[in-house]
């Protein structure tokens, strides 16, 4: 056990999971002297719901968090057993790479990734209070007696703050199934005056994949040319699987609905909100009662583990009553199961109490991360981790905070959102979030955010060196493209329909044309030959938005520039002349650290901003 009486670590991360392990390595890479204290030093990077990473949106976060040089991307790829491309036929802003991981190999790699930190300590065991000991300054205290001193603490507790698990009219305390919960810590954070909550969420039974009838099912095969999440990353390393693919149908429902007056959800044993986009079977047969079926995906949770996970089917129904519907199903008829379905219910803390780096407003220093603030995933989790582990570092070497504009991010858009709306359900991300998303697209996360990382300082050698390389050839492609011209007779050549008087055209921006591919191009101009593949088809993607890229840049300069529009911590909203009573209550409430973010209050108007707006320019007149 570690014990520490004097001096201690820059940062000290609490919690092993996808938060905590994230935050831990960023404070690492930004030169902190950083502790991550965890239950079980096995547990480090542990999936405790769905064995997947990445989907829509997700796997924004999941490219962004690579792109600052985390660990969630690289971690993923080497446990990935199959890799999908969502949403293939859509276009490239609303693409979301996925992956099904084994659970064994992911946690392994995560800690491996962990242990390998330079200046980072791994301390098992129960922390039970944080003790504020002067201006960012903490003392973390565990179980046994023993302290970590600190000078920024990250809490990322996920769903073990007065966690509850419920299944049918059982329930017990635990922080995940086979896991204690937090609850001394819990009882010691009510002692901060923080604005907490209660949410839940839920996981389906576990299922013995070697009593599932595999020959009936439909299988669903990774892709034949798997996208990878880290930028660094070829191809696959683990031995790639198919997932099975079966239905609800009448029969199930009918159980479910017989059974839900015994479900704790349904049956008022739950006072906390789920998620409304990941329902539970018995949500789905209750608000979705026009649909006989729904899909169920099979996901194997190892190379080498029988378990299974259905996909679609979480739920708070008693063990009978999980095994009789589950054998409803094709395929499931004789079905074992090893583990039952279960919700679980949990503190959070309102996220409105946290500025824009996840530090408590009211406590500077102390970091929240992770399911905590309301959110729900592993990819939320980890994103969040990113920031505040980056934020801690930073504070505690006095250098200025690290800050994700919604304009350059999907961590940005979560980050504001959090802050400024709060939650009234676990928050997960999804591309209809992003007003930009046009330009936050998962393809060029690189692009947008590995420039801030480097200088941070926070990637390594590789990974510079491969950027810089890319860099390089993206921009001398570019040249080619535009310097590369057809005349509307050689486009006509090719079914390019273009006013025959028209003037010649770029292959840049041909590429914009619905069916133009480079290389159809190609075969009219020998000197786009030189591109390189993997280079032509990001620039394909990035051609096919160029015409709407003006506009939305333009907005984007916009937002930047209420951005830049600083509220101080301690401007006098009340007594405002014009500015509501109700208002006046919420930006105190809110502490606002930009107009941008006053914007997003519930009930703002363009005239009380512009009010707030003139006020602040009249206090730096005086002040000048």
């Amino acid at each position: 056990m570690f014990h520490v009486k004097h001096g201690g670590f820059d940062v000290v991360v609490i919690g092993g999971g996808h938060a905590g392990t994230e935050a831990a390595a960023a404070a690492s890479r930004m030169g902190a002297r950083t502790a991550l204290v965890t239950f079980q030093k096995d547990d480090l990077g542990v999936m405790s719901c769905n064995p997947a990473i990445g989907g829509l949106g997700k796997g924004h976060l999941v490219r962004e968090i690579d792109a600052m040089d985390g660990l969630m991307g690289r971690v993923a790829d080497r446990a990935g057993i199959q890799f999908r491309l969502l949403n293939r036929r859509k276009g490239p802003a609303v693409q979301g790479p996925r992956a099904q991981a084994d659970r064994r190999l992911y946690r392994a790699a995560m800690s491996e990734e962990v242990l390998a930190l330079p200046g980072l300590a791994v301390v098992v065991g129960e922390v039970v209070d944080i003790v504020p000991a002067g201006q960012l300054s903490f003392r973390v205290i565990l179980a046994d007696g023993s302290e970590v001193a600190a000078r920024t603490v990250v809490l990322t507790t996920g769903t073990f703050l007065r966690g509850t698990v419920h299944i049918g009219d059982r329930s017990f305390t635990a922080g995940r199934m086979g896991a204690q919960p937090s609850n001394r810590l819990a009882d010691r954070l009510r002692g901060f005056d923080l604005p907490f909550g209660r949410l839940k969420t839920g996981t389906p039974p576990r299922l013995d994949g070697r009593t599932i009838a595999w020959d009936q099912l439909e299988m669903q095969p990774g892709d034949d040319e798997p996208v990878m999440f880290s930028f660094l990353s070829k191809a696959p390393v683990a031995r790639q699987i198919s997932c099975g693919i079966t239905h609800t149908n009448p029969a199930t429902h009918e159980i479910i609905e017989e059974n839900l007056a015994r479900s704790a959800m349904y049956g008022g044993r739950i006072a906390g909100v789920g998620p409304r986009y990941c329902p539970s079977i018995e949500d789905k047969v209750v608000r979705f009662a026009d649909k006989n079926a729904h899909q169920v995906f099979l996901e194997p949770e190892g190379l080498d583990d029988h378990t299974v996970y259905p996909n679609g089917i979480s739920t708070s129904l008693p063990e009978d009553v999980q095994v009789r519907y589950v054998r409803t199903m094709k395929g499931l008829e004789r079905v074992d199961i090893l583990q039952p379905g279960y919700a679980i219910e949990y503190d959070y803390v309102d996220p409105r109490s946290l500025d824009s780096r996840l530090s408590l407003m009211s406590c500077p220093g102390f970091f929240l991360a992770g399911q905590i603030n309301g959110t729900t995933g592993y990819e939320e989790a980890a994103a969040q981790g990113l920031v505040a582990g980056l934020n801690a570092a930073a504070m505690a070497a006095d250098r200025d905070q690290v800050a994700f504009s919604r304009a350059e991010s999907y961590i940005g858009v979560m980050i504001d959102d959090l802050v400024t709306r709060g939650v009234t359900e676990p928050y997960r991300m999804f591309t209809s979030r992003a007003e930009f998303r046009l330009t936050l697209r998962a393809d060029n996360a690189d692009q947008r955010l590995t420039p801030m990382a480097i200088d941070l300082g926070v990637v390594s050698d590789r990974r510079r060196t491969a950027f810089e390389e890319k860099m390089e050839k993206l921009n001398a492609a570019r040249v080619v493209l535009r310097e590369t011209r057809f005349s509307p007779s050689e486009l006509s050549a090719l079914g390019v329909e273009v006013n025959k008087d028209g003037p010649r055209r770029s292959a840049y921006e041909l590429l914009s044309f619905p069916d133009v591919t480079l290389p159809a191009l190609t075969s009219l101009a020998a000197s786009l030959d030189q591109i390189e593949p993997v280079i032509g088809e990001q620039l394909e993607r990035e051609a096919l938005y160029a015409n709407y890229l003006d506009r939305q840049a333009q907005d984007i300069d916009a937002l930047r520039r209420e951005e830049r529009t600083v509220i101080p911590r301690d401007f006098d909203y009340l007594g405002m002349s014009g500015l509501s009573k109700e208002l006046q209550s919420k930006l105190v409430f809110h502490k606002p650290e930009t107009l941008a973010q006053a914007g997003k209050i519930d009930g703002m108007t363009p005239a009380a901003l512009a009010l707030i707006l003139a006020k602040l320019r009249q206090s730096r007149r005086k002040s000048a």
